[in-house]
């Protein structure tokens, strides 16, 4: 590593720690921007004035828990080409262009670029994320103790990038539309490695390729020597801390898709305001990344007065204290299911929003980027990137892990097909403001029913069974609507005969309904045909059982808390055990270094 880009210091801190930090800080803002309106912009109608891809919620969580598990599972070929071929400079440069390429093409408005930016993103993310990490970790020497304060200040710059792209792409895709939103995370990304590409000067040394006839020859030995038994047990150690990583984030990860989605859906997000009527459910993302700038030094300085009073402080508690912490955040989620259930179709008020991520953060910051320092300390040189790789893989489990608990919280819709002419459709809905695009793909607006412009309808409906049949009665008037539609036929049996045994074992009766929200929609396909607009026939009708799905994500919820909480205190409880495995590696600290032989890239372990 080079003495010149660590002699050169700011605030305290290798200057190269700035130039990673703006340059992270601004990949991040690409990447939770797009992630905050991904979610929605799949379960978004097609048929919609900015249309989405019309998926239902449940499908939409399922590719984002895919989509940001391959993010991160990525970062292993990307940890593995570092150390094998490029070094960690170079392969965050070549991953910093194939972003900008991903985020660029994603703001193309078609179903073939949708695919395909992802697919760039997820490459981009894996040579990128891993080893812009490591590169911290290189700026300090070993042991020196300024290294945990400098990897909390680049996970703040990581949340400042989080905080703006979630208010600020949120805001863009509300008012102008998604592809705007996913354009202007693009921007973000180019900045970002505009600013790597400035500051290699201060990263001179640091990242390099080692491999071959570059390295020293005592790096050359490291990398050939067999592990010792300290090695090996500290490789255990954080084998056990992925686990812990795995847990945190299927748990946590619910951000971007199951709590989305129900502040989309769930949460009053009105204001009062004039300017604002509404908050976009997308911005709500920016609640944690504003907290972790508000609350990120001031749990830092918290753990390092822990420490220095002999209390308990290793990266292990930290990381089984934060899993509590951030657990505990879900049961704010279901005192908002419990209120939101109180009336039909009622909503949550904002501050269980609100609470909910302020547990969520407080736990994070006890865990993750405590998670990225204990790494750089139990890594042999000669794996340094690759279990970077690995923890951020693990990462990516984790969030495929939060996909299938968000996706098991929706319920499978109910489906079927209007069966009804236009004009007999026409007598449940009321002329409103619609708007729709012109042949010239103008926004215009005219005052007419959504029918006429193939956009959706809904009818909210009590629903109760009654001599061997379900009964569909418009809330508003108790007028018969069943007859509107006929529900489809599925491999084992049909959807009203699933739907009556569900009504029936919840004891649904004409005196005690369920609802739902029948909702009517355009198939997408029929509505591309501009010619055939207003015909009124191929609508779709789909719709879930309002007090199934709120007991669905009250449950979910509930067994998050449950699960967390006591994973965290079983690890409390096997404390000891763990640390003997680190064999001190945390102990002996002093001003600016640590005892030799307790971090990464450390050649004098002996066999």
């Amino acid at each position: 590593m080079s003495s010149e880009a660590r002699s050169s210091e700011l605030f305290g801190h290798p200057t190269g720690l700035f130039i990673l930090f703006f340059t992270e800080m601004w990949e991040r803002f690409s990447y939770y921007g797009m992630r905050g309106i991904l979610v929605l912009y799949m379960a978004t109608s097609a048929t919609a004035v900015d249309p989405g891809l019309g998926w239902t919620n449940k499908d939409a969580i399922w590719l984002y828990g895919w989509y940001t598990m391959l993010v991160y599972v990525a970062s292993i070929p990307g940890g593995w080409v570092a150390d094998k071929m490029w070094g960690q400079k170079k392969t965050v440069l070549i991953g910093g262009l194939l972003l900008c390429l991903g985020h660029g093409i994603l703001a193309v408005p078609q179903d073939w670029a949708f695919f395909t930016g992802l697919f760039l993103i997820i490459l981009g993310v894996g040579g990128l994320k891993p080893n812009i990490s490591t590169m911290v970790g290189g700026l300090y020497e070993p042991g020196d103790i300024r290294r945990d304060s400098g990897f909390t200040i680049f996970y703040i710059g990581i949340n400042i990038g989080a905080f703006l792209a979630s208010i600020f792409v949120g805001l863009v895709a509300y008012y102008y539309g998604w592809h705007y939103g996913f354009g202007l995370a693009g921007i973000g990304m180019l900045v970002g490695q505009a600013v790597y590409l400035w500051g290699q000067k201060y990263l001179v040394g640091i990242g390099e390729f080692t491999g071959g006839n570059k390295a020293s020859k005592a790096e050359q030995l490291a990398r050939k020597k067999p592990l010792s038994k300290i090695e090996k047990d500290r490789i255990i150690v954080l084998l056990i801390s992925f686990l812990i990583v795995v847990v945190f984030w299927g748990a946590f990860e619910q951000a971007g898709g199951l709590m989305n989605l129900y502040t989309d859906a769930k949460v009053d997000r009105t204001t009062g305001w004039s300017w604002l009527e509404e908050i976009p459910a997308a911005v709500f993302q920016s609640l944690n990344a504003g907290y972790i700038i508000i609350f990120g030094t001031l749990v830092g300085a918290f753990w390092i007065w822990r420490k220095k009073r002999g209390k308990e402080a290793s990266s292990i508690f930290k990381m089984a204290v934060g899993t509590i912490i951030m657990g505990l955040g879900y049961v704010f989620m279901m005192f908002a299911s419990q209120e939101a259930s109180e009336e039909v179709f009622g909503k949550a008020a904002m501050f269980w929003i609100f609470l909910a991520y302020l547990f969520h953060t407080i736990g994070e910051l006890s865990t993750s980027p405590v998670s990225l320092s204990f790494i750089t300390k139990l890594a042999p040189l000669k794996y340094a990137s690759i279990m970077m790789g690995v923890y951020f893989a693990a990462t990516g489990f984790g969030n495929k892990l939060a996909g299938s608990i968000g996706e098991s919280a929706q319920l499978e819709p109910y489906q079927g097909k209007m069966v009804v002419e236009k004009g007999e459709a026409i007598s449940y809905m009321t002329k409103d403001s619609i708007e729709y695009k012109n042949q010239n793909r103008e926004i215009v607006t005219a005052y007419d029913y959504p029918i006429n412009f193939d956009k959706n309808f809904e009818i909210k409906a009590q629903v109760y069974p009654s001599n061997g049949d379900v009964v569909y009665e418009r809330m508003t008037d108790s007028k018969k609507v069943g007859y509107l539609f006929k529900l489809e036929q599925s491999e084992d049996k049909n959807s009203k005969e699933r739907l009556l045994e569900n009504l029936k074992k919840n004891n649904v009766s004409e005196e005690n309904p369920y609802h739902a929200r029948l909702t009517f929609e355009k198939n997408p396909d029929a509505a591309q045909v501009v010619e055939n607009r207003g015909d009124g026939i191929n609508y779709e009708v789909s719709f879930v059982l309002e007090e199934e799905q709120s007991e669905q994500e009250f449950s979910t919820f509930m067994w998050l808390t449950i699960f967390t909480v006591s994973f965290g205190l079983l690890l409390i409880l096997f404390l000891k055990k763990l640390k003997r495995l680190t064999h001190g590696a945390e102990d002996k600290t002093v001003e600016g270094l640590e005892q030799e032989g307790f971090e990464l890239a450390d050649n004098e372990i002996d066999n």
